[in-house]
């Protein structure tokens, strides 16, 4: 009789929430490209006493913001190529201790499908994959082989009690071809039908494809993403999140008449952290997307808004390169200050005239 009164009070409680309207909602946050340039290399062995390589401040700022959501996301656009030497552009090559530095801000998720993912060739791609799996890092768009990819897609994550499937796909690898087996997942529309299918009947409420895509250091999208964004709605996609431009592209939420459902489309996130030069390639922006469950327990896309990030170059002896989030723009070194103001004028020109029900996300005054 005890069992069953529990059970009772326990479905009752259930259903009294479900009927209240309570949702629930788990957060999800996205960064756009992780870059290591041959002078975030050289400052980061500098600052090790070239013993080791050390970015312990370059995300200090940051960290606060990615470890409040519920889920992280960054993309990974080096390999992880095991040294003893590592190289910038054009073929990347980093330590461990980045994608240590990475994890310890509060990512939980990095992105390997994307141009730099061969620059080592097939030994640092694969490499780079075990030193994630060693690290308890998870990521997806590359895989050991075949059957690893076979086994690793679907990728499922529960967040929150939503089940939350991640697709990853890059347009090419800079023209080097596999020399093995290894698997990076390009954008083949036949190959995305079938996995993103698959994703859905593995049990994914939501659906996050994570493209590589588009031309480098041009604001707006073109035809080839917007057509491919189109097919990826159609196909079950829930929320779409670019990257590879290194300049941050608008992001607009789209309602599919065909799915009933409202996606979001984020073209570009720009550059995360690197040492490139150019106004718009001197930050990028962080989303915050919101899933819920609605009214009748399913999952959907809820809302997102962003914010501006600065990737400040070293200002000081002991200072290495610096993400910093717009809300503590006061705190960006004097010196870069101008670069910040024109990166900011630039992003925000071309957010308020494209984005489509993405704002940016206010915090208080202090």
């Amino acid at each position: 009789m005890f069992c069953k009164l529990l059970l009772f009070s326990l479905l009752s409680f259930i259903t009294g929430a479900k009927a209240s309207g309570e949702k629930t909602c788990a957060e999800i946050l996205f960064v756009g490209d992780a870059m290591q340039h041959q002078a975030q290399l050289d400052r980061a062995k500098e600052l090790g006493n070239g013993t080791h390589y050390d970015y312990s401040d370059c995300f200090t700022l940051i960290a606060p913001e990615v470890t409040a959501a519920d889920y992280a996301v960054c993309n990974l656009e080096v390999p992880l190529g095991g040294g003893p030497t590592y190289s910038g552009y054009p073929c990347f090559s980093a330590p461990d201790s980045y994608a240590v530095a990475l994890k310890d801000a509060g990512f939980d998720m990095f992105l390997t499908a994307n141009n730099h993912c061969l620059d080592r060739r097939d030994k640092a791609a694969k490499r780079t994959l075990l030193a994630l799996d060693s690290l308890k890092i998870d990521h997806i768009g590359t895989f050991q082989n075949a059957d690893d990819r076979q086994n690793r897609v679907p990728f499922i994550k529960d967040i929150k009690g939503i089940r939350v499937g991640f697709l990853n796909y890059t347009y090419g690898t800079n023209g080097i071809p596999p020399q093995g087996d290894i698997e990076v997942a390009m954008i083949d529309r036949d190959r995305m039908a079938k996995e993103i299918a698959k994703t859905r009947e593995a049990g994914a409420e939501i659906i996050i494809a994570a493209m590589h895509w588009g031309i480098e250091y041009v604001l707006l999208p073109n035809r080839n993403q917007k057509d491919l964004a189109d097919f990826l709605i159609d196909s079950g996609v829930d929320i779409i999140i670019g990257g590879h431009p290194h300049v941050i592209q608008p992001m607009e939420v789209l309602h599919s008449s065909r799915q009933n459902k409202n996606v979001l489309v984020v073209y570009s996130l720009g550059n995360f952290i690197s040492n490139m030069k150019t106004a718009d390639t001197r930050g990028g922006a962080l989303v915050r997307v919101r899933i819920c469950r609605d009214k009748n327990g399913k999952a959907i896309f809820k809302d997102a808004d962003y914010d501006l990030l600065f990737a400040a170059k070293p200002a000081g002896a002991n200072s290495n390169f610096k993400v910093y989030p717009s809300h503590k723009e006061n705190q960006i070194p004097a010196s870069q200050q101008r670069h910040w103001q024109l990166f900011k004028r630039g992003a925000l020109k071309i957010f308020n005239q494209h984005n489509r029900e993405v704002p940016q996300k206010s915090y208080p005054i202090k």
